[in-house]
């Protein structure tokens, strides 16, 4: 791979990365919600999980959904319902401290790795990255773009958390806190839907 197509890689990484998308709104929420600390699993898990799924996008899967165009179809409903689950989690979260003591979890590193399987903005950006930047689907190439992603996805996606655990200093009261949640609920929801017409 050229300097210049890994500058270029470099760039997309960063732009797919840093812009708003179920990621990253679910980060915001959370670091609102619980702080940056406990949500670097979910920070970790999206970034590697995102990885993992580039290379093996890379190394196969869509011919899956060429031979078997349903599976693509049945993705897509099963994120609409994860992602309605997701919502409706958010929009009744409750207050910091109120959601933390009734149990409440951050999401785990697991749980984000998979949740890359089925967020709808995921695919477009594994599936433009190995047909830009890996034209020749060779082992080097699709592990360059998998490598790329998972150093420049970290910091870009740790910004939305970040600015999640700053706003709990706005977030004083319940009627904010509802509020917010409300908000990211919408935005979360809103924010898929281009991406699952057609």
């Amino acid at each position: 791979m050229t300097h210049d197509l890994i500058n270029g890689l470099v760039a997309f990484a960063f732009v797919t990365s840093v812009t708003p998308g179920p990621n990253n709104l679910m980060l915001m929420a959370s670091g609102a919600q619980f702080g940056f600390r406990r949500t670097i699993p979910h920070m970790l898990g999206i970034s590697i999980g995102f990885c993992v799924m580039a290379g093996l996008v890379g190394l196969g899967v869509m011919q899956v959904f060429a031979l078997f165009p349903v599976v693509e179809h049945i993705l897509k409903g099963v994120s609409l319902v994860i992602l309605a689950y997701l919502v409706w989690k958010i929009a009744t979260a409750g207050p910091a401290s109120t959601t933390q003591t009734a149990g409440a979890q951050p999401m785990t590193f697991l749980g984000a790795a998979a949740f890359q399987w089925v967020n709808p903005k995921a695919w477009p950006m594994a599936l433009t990255a190995v047909t830009l930047f890996a034209p020749d689907r060779s082992t080097a190439s699709i592990g360059i773009v998998a490598a790329v992603f998972a150093i420049v996805n970290l910091p870009s996606v740790g910004i939305w958390a970040y600015a999640g655990e700053k706003l709990r200093l706005v977030l004083t009261s319940p009627a904010r806190q509802r509020a917010f949640n409300l908000v990211m609920a919408a935005l979360l929801a809103a924010s898929v839907l281009p991406l699952l017409q057609g």
